[in-house]
């Protein structure tokens, strides 16, 4: 355990100008507040604190920074308080030591929600000082550094888990490698103790036969070409991270022995122009591995993380992976954000910097997400994925995660812009909404003001900024829907039993369904969660009939029928997917006589008046509502299906297609049924306006010579 001196000896080393005074008495203060309590190990808990603070002052961190980490479990684990430490130590310190303060036990399997909450405050941490992150990593690593104490194996996998999903991530985008590294070593470790050993093994084999003196050979090589050509520079070698070779092995689905790039190469020049002169001597001593040469010098990784990587079959014909960077950028590589110093600046500054672009898109979710757990969600998809970098006409580069889309190239520019996308043009071409986006890509988005996010985009997104968007779109759009749906059930419900719908009657059940106000009332009901009769049950008691007697139930619906004639209810403006949903087994089209299916959080399922499938609800009258098209619908695509009994002729296919293109109907989608040697059975989807529309397509199809039979499919 580093002592008192020697961490103040280790912070003036770097900083001769630190607050001496200030770490002196944090030192005696934690260990006074953490008396006498012990460690899993056995070690006095200040310990801990401690070698976090040790771990700082390796990263060169300020004053403040170590303060924090010394404090850091004082509020959470004795009787310390914030106004406390903000009165002896100040408030700068007592809002970090606020920031890194664990809220409960984290969680991974069983209480998601604790774990989301947790890193919700870490990042609203984040976002004033960047600091905070610092001190939680270090935190971090120190207990994982010490998890081997911990007696319940399942907690110890747990924890791992935890570190490997949400802290060693975070590292890695924080571009502070060696705690990314060595997080990862330990969970490994945890995780999967048999495959690291196997690896260490295999490892410590190559060390045996030769291994290390063939690094320091081909080290001798890399440098000695380098200085032919006039150009001094460090190299060095090593290894590569036991977890590193097997996620490699993992991914690419390959043994260790057809693994061959374990070795990884470090070149170290003076200046940004050294560094492609380094790389032209290697590429032209070498063979070079297609597909293997990454340039984040000129494209920077979103951490900042700048250098040449390529891969060579190199000296002794040996397959070597070589990262050509100069002092500045090893730095940044090694330590991230604490090479730079940019909390000193102001966290207004850091916060509009390159680094911290992803950390402004992680706020953007904690602002649109709806729970924990949809928020732990996005931050996940958020910073656990490899990145694609694509470019705006204008040449401005967007970082997105690997198989991003258009729509969240979109939502990447401005959330107005996602939310209005009605195209995209790739690289000059027309390309679906859904395509994926590669390296390189020039990405112009088309808008228009009257789209709206659809509820399949969320399939097809990968950022959690744009999963977060649409859903509180359509949360939005939904409970407007379901409140206009459920005040259209009231008014009919009220109608068809000759009572008048007041709402202050209304207002009076809000208390017995323990809800707010009228629109909670309005939605639940659209939403079938409470039965429109059941509020009229409430209101006139007399009114509604029990809902144990079906025969007297059927026959008041028959009444209800009768007497609601002429009173349906419209479906105008009712987006479907959200409120309503036209049923998939009869196809419903304007035109067709329908009826409503209530379904307990779904709203209401459209279907034809003759959809065999409404038997299954013949005992349900009450879920049972009258509606009606709107002349407007007939301006909006449904799907229409079809059988169309094709003739097996060269030309009978086009003959189809050219039918439905010269009526304007879309195809959605089209499946060959059966084959035989005169004829095919083809099921074809196909947008139309109307089933007026549909019909003039039906005879027209049947006077085609190539077509034995077309129907309407109803189910």
């Amino acid at each position: 355990m580093i002592r008192q001196f020697e961490l103040i000896e280790k912070v003036k080393a770097y900083d001769p100008k630190c607050d001496e005074d200030l770490l002196n008495r944090a030192y005696v203060y934690a260990m006074k507040a953490h008396g006498s309590q012990k460690r899993a190990s056995g070690d006095p808990y200040f310990s801990h604190p401690l070698e976090v603070a040790g771990i700082l002052s390796d990263m060169r961190m300020d004053s403040a920074t170590i303060v924090t980490a010394l404090l850091h479990d004082t509020v959470e684990d004795t009787h310390a308080t914030l106004e406390e430490i903000a009165s002896l130590f100040g408030q700068e310190i007592a809002t970090l030591v606020d920031g890194v303060t664990k809220l409960t036990k984290l969680e991974l399997q069983s209480v998601n929600t604790k774990q989301a909450e947790n890193l919700r405050k870490l990042i609203l941490a984040m976002s004033n000082d960047i600091r905070v992150l610092l001190v939680k990593l270090a935190d971090r690593l120190h207990n994982m550094r010490t998890l081997h104490f911990v007696p319940s194996e399942e907690k110890r996998r747990r924890i791992a888990r935890e570190t490997l999903e949400i802290y060693a991530p975070l590292a890695e985008r924080m571009g502070i490698h060696h705690i990314k590294d060595e997080l990862e070593d330990l969970c490994f470790e945890i995780l999967n103790p048999d495959g690291r050993e196997s690896i260490l093994n295999r490892l410590s084999f190559l060390e045996q036969e030769g291994g290390r003196a063939l690094v320091e050979r081909i080290i001798g090589a890399l440098r000695e070409d380098l200085v032919r050509e006039g150009l001094e520079a460090n190299v060095f070698g090593r290894l590569k991270k036991p977890y590193s070779i097997w996620r490699k092995m993992r991914d690419q689905n390959i043994s260790i022995d057809q693994l061959s790039d374990i070795m990884a190469f470090r070149v170290l020049v003076a200046n940004v122009s050294e560094c492609y002169q380094a790389l032209g001597i290697l590429h032209g001593r070498y063979h070079v591995m297609p597909g293997r040469f990454k340039d984040y010098i000129s494209t920077p990784k979103i951490n900042q993380y700048q250098s040449l990587h390529t891969t060579l079959m190199g000296p002794e014909n040996r397959k070597i992976e070589v990262q050509i960077r100069t002092k500045d950028m090893h730095d940044v590589a090694e330590l991230g954000v604490a090479a730079h110093w940019q909390y000193k600046q102001g966290g207004a500054q850091h916060r509009e910097s390159g680094t911290y672009k992803w950390l402004r898109g992680l706020l953007e979710i904690i602002e649109h997400a709806e729970d924990p757990e949809e928020f732990l969600e996005h931050t996940k998809l958020e910073i656990f994925q490899d990145q694609v970098f694509a470019f705006t006409p204008q040449g401005d580069l967007i970082s997105l995660p690997r198989g991003a889309t258009p729509i969240d190239f979109a939502y990447a520019i401005h959330s107005e812009v996602g939310n209005h996308c009605v195209g995209a043009i790739i690289n000059g071409r027309m390309a679906p909404l859904r395509t994926i986006l590669q390296n390189g890509d020039q990405v112009e988005i088309r808008t228009s003001k009257t789209q709206v996010p659809s509820p399949s985009w969320e399939r097809i997104v990968r950022t959690g900024k744009a999963r977060a968007y649409i859903r509180r779109f359509i949360r939005t759009q939904q409970r407007g829907q379901y409140v206009t749906l459920g005040r259209s059930l009231l008014q009919k419900e009220f109608s068809s039993a000759r009572i008048d719908l007041h709402e202050k009657e209304l207002e009076g059940l809000l208390s017995h369904y323990k809800l707010e106000t009228l629109e909670d009332l309005y939605a639940h009901v659209g939403e079938n969660l409470i039965p429109a009769q059941s509020v009229l049950q409430h209101i006139a008691p007399a009114s509604a009939q029990p809902q144990g007697d079906a025969d007297a139930s059927k026959e008041k619906k028959a009444r209800r029928d009768k007497e609601a004639k002429g009173q349906s209810m419209s479906i105008k403006g009712l987006i479907p997917g959200m409120a309503i949903h036209y049923a998939g087994c009869c196809h419903p089209l304007p035109g067709d006589k329908i009826v409503g299916i209530v379904m307990t959080g779904r709203g209401v399922t459209i279907h034809t008046y003759d959809c065999p499938n409404l038997q299954n609800y013949a005992h349900e009258p009450d879920r049972w509502i009258d509606v009606s098209w709107d002349l407007e619908d007939e301006q909006t695509a449904h799907i229409g299906r079809l059988f169309v009994l094709l003739a097996h002729k060269t030309g009978a296919l086009a003959a189809l297609t050219s039918v439905l293109s010269a009526h304007k109907a879309n195809i959605v989608n089209l499946r060959f049924h059966s084959r035989a040697e005169d004829f095919y059975e083809v099921i074809l989807d196909i947008e139309v306006k109307s089933s007026d529309h549909l019909s003039n397509i039906l005879a027209a199809l049947r006077a085609s010579s190539f077509i034995q039979t077309v129907e309407r499919m109803r189910s």
